[in-house]
């Protein structure tokens, strides 16, 4: 039986890895071990560790790792505690592969522990392009870790073919998290009101603003931008999430909390809404407004537009139905109203159509882990 560890850091992303660890779970051949870090612990972001266990996952091991800081200094200590806590989990875990999603620090952190600990990476969601974030070289640290690759893309495959990883064990599934729109029942807007406890009764954007770690785009300033922007729209309702804890993050919290309180029944601010709430958010809202990749990735399969602001998610594939504008009052005002005018009846989401549990899981089962890595030199008749 092959020991496979699941590594989640954040609310977003393991509603991205739900079905693929349902799978694991499911299947005879596999043990599944999960280990869970960062914002999953942490009161402020909501111990989202919490939905994992009610959704009746066993968590292995959990790492502390989080600093209650605001600053690149604060991020880059968490990193440091990371590395250490990893390396004990994953002593006691001893995993013969672990999977990490994506390009945080938490990310990072596991990815380095792992690597030193000769446990092999599969990595999903490399290749791709986020040039405001630290996110981005982040992401391509973690493709030279790894052994195995998972892309969302053809392009994005290629991409990590570029950094030097043989072709033979990189493969595009598409985006992970759109396995939920074949497999999970999403909730209607009577359910989701009840679930909230705040009434939905007329058209509604979904808000989700994360800091820019790398472009200039300071934090509340752009935050509060959004919110004025906001106010131009005041016949439709707001649900704003929190954001990550990226340096910055915690700046914003407080300005969307009083702009909840300063309209109780217009808006709702919550920290974290869980993948099921979110996604069928997503379905109902009118527009998806912020810079999450989620806006780019998922919310186009549901003919929704989404307003992309700033430089965080810039160099990132799209649909037509995305609407890029710049983060002053002006710009993400006419965004918005370009993104709720928009005809999206011929919308295609260049990150596929949800099967990418089963593609990942015939290939962990199949491959030779026991191969030792080495660089691939790409062709030079192919540039």
């Amino acid at each position: 039986m092959i020991k496979v560890a699941v590594f989640t850091g954040t609310r977003a992303e393991y509603g991205l890895l739900y079905w693929l660890l349902k799978d694991i779970q499911a299947d005879t051949e596999l043990d599944l071990q999960i280990i869970v870090s960062a914002m999953h612990l942490s009161p402020e972001f909501g111990l989202t560790y919490q939905q994992i266990e009610t959704d009746g996952f066993e968590i292995t091991e959990k790492v502390e790792m989080l600093l209650s800081s605001n600053t690149s200094v604060g991020t880059a200590k968490s990193i440091g505690l990371g590395v250490i806590g990893f390396a004990d989990a994953l002593d006691r875990m001893k995993p013969d592969l672990i999977v990490i999603l994506g390009d945080r620090f938490e990310a990072l952190a596991v990815a380095q522990a792992a690597m030193i600990l000769r446990i092999p990476i599969a990595h999903i969601h490399g290749g791709e392009i986020t040039e405001g974030a630290y996110d981005d070289a982040i992401r391509h640290a973690i493709t030279k870790l790894s052994f195995l690759h998972f892309t969302s893309t053809e392009e994005h495959r290629n991409r990590v073919i570029q950094l030097g990883e043989n072709p033979n064990r990189v493969f595009d599934v598409g985006a992970v998290g759109l396995d939920h729109l074949q497999r999970s029942k999403l909730m209607t807007l009577q359910e989701l009101s009840t679930s909230l406890d705040f009434k939905i009764d007329g058209p509604y954007l979904l808000i989700t603003y994360h800091p820019v770690t790398l472009a200039s785009e300071p934090a509340t300033e752009a935050f509060n931008n959004l919110l004025k922007a906001l106010d131009g729209y005041s016949e439709y309702q707001v649900i704003l999430t929190y954001p990550n804890a990226d340096d910055g993050g915690r700046e914003i919290i407080p300005l969307l909390e009083a702009y909840a309180s300063n309209n109780p029944n217009r808006v709702l601010a919550i920290p974290s809404l869980g993948q099921l709430r979110y996604l069928s958010v997503v379905k109902h809202a009118s527009a998806v407004v912020g810079n999450s990749s989620s806006g780019i990735i998922e919310v186009p399969s549901f003919n929704v537009s989404t307003v992309n602001i700033g430089e965080r998610q810039r160099g990132r594939m799209a649909a037509n139905s995305v609407f890029n504008c710049n983060a002053t009052i002006d710009g993400i005002s006419v965004a918005i109203k370009e993104a709720l005018g928009a005809d999206l009846s011929h919308v295609v989401n260049p990150y596929g159509k949800g099967n990418a549990s089963e593609a990942i899981l015939g290939q962990i089962k199949s491959s030779d882990f026991s191969v030792i890595k080495s660089f691939y030199d790409v062709p030079k008749d192919i540039y």
